[in-house]
C-alpha cells in the first residue's frame, strides 16, 4: 500500500497514545479519527511529514493493556471534533486502524524504549 507521507525513504515512527477512557478508543475505531492534546500536535505532525509511516499504539490509562494500533492517515488539522466533548483536545486527524484488540502489557514486556531510559513500553 502507498504511504500517505511524502517521505518514502525515511524511518518509520511509533507513538504510544494514552487515552483517559475506552470510549475515546471506541469512537476512534468507529470513525477512523483521533485527536490529541495541542502539546502533542507538533511532534505528531513533524513525524507525519518527515517519516515514511507513523504508527500509533493505543492504551487506556490504568487498563494494563494496549487496545490496538493504527497508522496515522493525515496530518493534524485545525478542525476540532465534538465527539470528545470539551476535553482540551486539538485538531482531528485520520487514523487507519490495523488491529483492534486488547493486548496485555505482559506480552510486550520484552520491548524497551531506548529514548526513555530503556523503560518497558506500556
Amino acid at each position: 500500500s502507498k504511504s500517505p507521507s511524502p517521505r518514502q525513504n525515511t524511518p518509520v515512527r511509533y507513538f504510544i497514545m494514552k487515552s483517559s477512557n475506552l470510549q475515546n478508543i471506541d469512537i476512534s475505531q468507529q470513525k477512523g479519527i483521533w485527536s490529541t492534546t495541542p502539546s502533542n500536535e507538533q511532534k505528531l505532525n513533524g513525524a507525519f511529514w518527515e517519516s515514511s509511516m507513523v504508527y500509533l499504539i493505543f492504551s487506556v490509562q490504568g487498563s494494563g493493556c494496549f487496545q490496538g494500533f493504527a497508522r496515522m492517515g493525515s496530518a493534524i488539522g485545525c478542525e476540532k471534533s465534538q465527539d470528545w466533548g470539551s476535553a482540551g483536545f486539538g485538531g482531528v486527524f485520520k487514523v487507519d486502524w490495523i488491529r483492534k484488540e486488547s493486548i496485555p502489557f505482559q506480552f510486550a514486556q520484552h520491548l524497551l524504549n531506548p529514548w526513555n531510559d530503556s523503560k518497558k513500553v506500556q
